[in-house]
């Protein structure tokens, strides 16, 4: 459900632009403020219903859910093993999910201090000042989301020049 929790920070910061924009449409606005915990409270209960509703819809079609690390067997019909139990159905989906790979210190000095993608969505407040390391569209989405909501953004590029 990340892509859908980084929509509604997209929308949060549109908004902002809005706002900011307001003054050359006619409207004033002199005392705009902008409250992280509160989009935060209200996107994560948001995701957490459309969850629920997905989860809800998928039972309702007879679809089991299994969680677990899973792996396919080398038996006849399709079967996959999911923390030592075998299933086999006619079909099998297997919704991977992802993690990001975190290097060590000794790596990239200083990796510790900072957070994935995933950490974005944990924040309990606006950074002050944020630097955003990548130049695939997550990073510079998140970039700009979090300089138009107010935080001094910098964004690092690991090659010499941008193309």
């Amino acid at each position: 459900m990340r892509g859908l929790c980084g929509q509604v920070m997209w929308n949060t910061a549109v908004h902002a632009e809005f706002i900011h924009d307001h003054a050359d449409y006619g409207f004033e606005t002199p005392s705009v403020k902008f409250n992280w915990r509160t989009i935060k409270e209200k996107r994560d209960a948001y995701v957490r219903r459309l969850n629920d509703i997905y989860e809800s819809n998928v039972k309702k079609a007879h679809i089991d859910i299994i969680r677990g690390y899973g792996k396919f067997t080398s038996d006849p019909e399709p079967t996959i093993e999911v923390d030592g139990k075998k299933y086999t159905a006619p079909h099998i989906l297997i919704a991977t999910g992802g993690r990001p790979a975190v290097p060590s210190d000794s790596e990239i000095p200083g990796a510790s201090l900072g957070m994935t993608s995933d950490g974005f969505f944990d924040l309990e407040e606006l950074p002050r000042r944020s630097v955003i390391v990548g130049a695939g569209y997550i990073a510079v989405e998140i970039a700009g989301i979090l300089s138009t909501l107010g935080s001094k953004s910098s964004l690092l590029i690991r090659q010499d020049k941008v193309m």
